[in-house]
């Protein structure tokens, strides 16, 4: 049964350096039968398995850009959703933003539509270091952006920073994450920067024309981040997220808890009925195969047990509250301590995490090199 619904927009009116997600410029693109598309894609979905929408928690648009769209565009998109979904228990409806697309039009029409979330990639305060990431945004739309949100509405704002970036120093991080926190929001993301392939940084990187901070730095800037973030009463419920109480991110908690969701779009991920899907990612392909009345799935896997408990563990131990022994032996029905007695031993030696009677998390030690303790427990590791 899913818990959340992801909407995928693969429109941009500017592409990132480091974004790989599947997404392209918005001008010529079907946008209008794209969101067409959805709506098809949606209604032949839960008609298929309406048992598996029944208890909706939380949606999410993400992208791309959904915010690329016009007002009349996201007022269409948004009214295709609530006619679709199941929204009875819906809590929280989030849509991803870029601060210099928000107009008021924009606002209203996704805060008349049943979005109470805005989640706005920021990324850095520093004009030097979003010119060189790609990003098209000032510091004065941001703040102009996020008041005019509050205005219409908006209580629950996040935003996103990134770290480790090309040429980044240390000063200019503590200066970001300075007036970030002026702006007193109730949630805020911060990632280090990977990069991907298919992307212009790594085209870059691979030219040796992108110089990044040392991993030695990389990680000052993460123990910075914690010591700032807890420093200003933001509680770090997750090894990239922050926030004051109430304002947890249900959504990506989906994600984390390892329970199930369904995607929608072209390129779109879900996780349904125990079965781990993917759409194809071609716009134009996606629409004639939802138009023609078919389920635009390129891979379908159902998930085995090992994987489950795999899972479970490497995502599960992202949050600060980490894997409970409960929730654990609800999904599984043994322990984890009799499961990964071994991996468990070696971990606490190395005081990468914490073993108690409510459970396994990391210690502040383990979140600097939170990935190479989810692989111990990979089978074969």
């Amino acid at each position: 049964m899913a818990r959340g619904v992801y909407i995928h927009i693969p429109f941009c009116h500017q592409i990132c350096n480091y974004c790989d997600f599947n997404k392209v410029f918005f001008k010529n693109q079907p946008v209008d039968e794209y969101i067409e598309a959805l709506g098809r894609e949606m209604a032949m979905t839960v008609a298929k398995t309406p048992e598996a929408f029944t208890n909706i928690e939380t949606i999410f648009l993400g992208g791309g850009t959904p915010t690329a769209l016009s007002a009349q565009q996201i007022e269409k998109l948004l009214q295709l959703i609530t006619k679709h979904i199941p929204m009875s228990s819906v809590k929280e409806f989030s849509s991803e933003a870029n601060p210099d697309e928000l107009t008021i039009e924009k606002l209203q029409a996704l805060y008349n539509g049943g979005v109470n979330r805005l989640s706005m990639g920021v990324q850095s305060f520093d004009q030097s270091l979003l010119t060189k990431i790609g990003r098209t945004h000032s510091n004065e739309h941001v703040y102009e952006t996020i008041q005019n949100a509050k205005n219409v509405g908006f209580e629950n704002i996040s935003i996103d920073l990134m770290y480790g970036l090309p040429g980044q120093t240390m000063e200019q991080w503590q200066d970001t994450l300075e007036k970030a926190l002026a702006l007193k929001l109730p949630h805020y993301s911060a990632y280090s920067l990977i990069v991907e392939p298919k992307t212009i940084f790594y085209i870059q990187y691979a030219k040796g024309k992108l110089v990044l901070p040392t991993e030695d730095l990389e990680a000052s800037m993460y123990g910075v981040l914690m010591d700032t973030m807890e420093a200003h009463g933001l509680h770090q419920y997750e090894i990239s997220n922050f926030a004051h109480e109430g304002y947890i991110s249900t959504h990506n908690k989906i994600y984390w808890d390892n329970d199930e969701y369904a995607g929608f779009g072209a390129g779109a991920h879900g996780y349904l009925n125990g079965i781990r899907y993917s759409n194809v990612a071609p716009i134009k392909k996606y629409i004639e195969i939802v138009m023609e009345g078919n389920l635009p799935l390129l891979q379908q896997h159902e998930v085995t047990v090992e994987e489950k408990l795999e899972e479970q563990m490497f995502l599960g131990l992202r949050k600060t509250a980490g894997v409970t022994h409960a929730e654990f032996e609800m999904k599984f029905n043994q322990s984890m301590e009799d499961l990964y007695k071994e991996t468990i031993s070696r971990l606490l030696e190395e005081q990468l995490i914490e073993f108690d009677t409510k459970g396994i998390r990391l210690t502040r030690k383990g979140r600097f090199i939170g990935n190479e303790v989810f692989q111990r427990f990979l089978v074969g590791e």
